[in-house]
C-alpha cells in the first residue's frame, strides 16, 4: 500500500488540493448567497446584469435590464420585449471556483499563481458578459434556438475558455512546467 501511495503521490495531491479548494470556496459563495433573502439576487448577479446592459447600449441596443419584483432574477428586455432572464447561476462565480481550484491545486511560484488568478478570474468575467449579451442578441433574433444556444454553444465557449486557460497554465508556469 505504501508503494501506490508514493507511486501516486502527485496524483493524490493534487485531487486532495483540487477538492479541499474547491469545497472551502463554494461553501464562502454559500455563505455570501445565504446572505441575500429568498427572492433578492446577489450582488454579482445584479454587476454582471448592468454590465451586459451596457455592453448591450455600446452597441446600440434598446436593452433594459430590470430586477423581477417576485424572482430571484434580472429581465433583458430588447425593443420592450423580455428575451431572457440573468439568474444566479448566469454570473459564472461556480465556473469561476473551478479554475481557482484547479490553479491552485497544481500551483507554482506563489506571485505567478496569484496574478494567473486575478488574470482569470476578471477575464472569464468579461467573456461571460459578452457571453450573456450575444446570447440575448441571438436569442432575440432566432429565438426557435434558444435551447441549442443557451444548452450547448454557450457552454461551450466559457468551459472551453477555462479549459485553454488550464492547458496554458500547466504548461507555463505550474510547478509541473517544463
Amino acid at each position: 500500500m505504501k508503494k501506490y501511495l508514493v507511486q501516486f503521490k502527485p496524483f493524490l495531491l493534487f485531487v486532495s488540493i483540487f477538492f479541499l479548494t474547491y469545497i472551502v470556496l463554494t461553501l464562502l459563495y454559500k455563505f455570501y448567497l445565504n446572505s441575500y433573502q429568498a427572492n433578492d439576487l446577489d450582488g454579482v448577479s445584479m454587476i454582471t446584469g448592468a454590465n451586459t446592459e451596457q455592453l448591450l447600449q455600446f452597441f446600440n441596443y434598446n436593452v433594459s435590464v430590470e430586477k423581477s419584483i417576485q424572482d430571484p432574477w434580472l429581465k433583458i428586455i430588447i425593443n420592450e420585449k423580455h428575451v431572457a432572464r440573468i439568474t444566479e447561476g448566469c454570473n459564472a462565480v461556480s465556473v469561476m471556483i473551478l479554475f481557482v481550484s484547479f490553479v491552485v491545486a497544481f500551483s507554482g511560484k506563489f506571485k505567478k499563481t496569484l496574478l494567473f488568478i486575478l488574470f482569470g478570474l476578471i477575464s472569464i468575467y468579461i467573456l461571460n458578459v459578452i457571453r450573456i449579451a450575444l446570447l440575448t442578441v441571438l436569442v432575440f433574433y432566432f429565438p426557435a434556438q434558444n435551447d441549442f444556444l443557451h444548452g450547448v454553444v454557450f457552454p461551450l465557449i466559457i468551459y472551453g475558455y477555462v479549459f485553454v486557460l488550464w492547458i496554458f497554465w500547466i504548461n507555463r508556469f505550474s510547478k509541473y512546467a517544463k
